[in-house]
C-alpha cells in the first residue's frame, strides 16, 4: 500500500509477522528473509547485523 512507519525492532528474536498500521495487510518475510524487517525494513535486523559483523553465517533464527 506504500505506507511508512517507524518500527521499534526486536534485538534478539526474528518478528516473522508485521500488520500494516496503514492498510491491515499481515505482511511476511521474503523467501530466504528471516523476518520482516529484512524484507521490508531499511535496515537487516539486529541479529542478521550482529552475525554480519561476525563473520558467522546469517542465519538469526537458529541462533540460540
Amino acid at each position: 500500500c506504500g505506507h511508512q512507519a517507524t518500527e521499534t525492532m526486536p534485538t534478539d528474536a526474528c518478528q516473522f509477522f508485521y500488520k500494516c498500521t496503514g492498510c491491515g495487510a499481515l505482511l511476511r518475510p521474503n523467501a530466504g528473509d528471516c523476518c520482516v524487517f529484512c524484507s521490508f525494513g531499511d535496515v537487516p535486523c539486529p541479529p542478521i547485523q550482529e552475525v554480519r559483523v561476525s563473520g558467522q553465517p546469517a542465519s538469526c533464527c537458529s541462533r540460540s
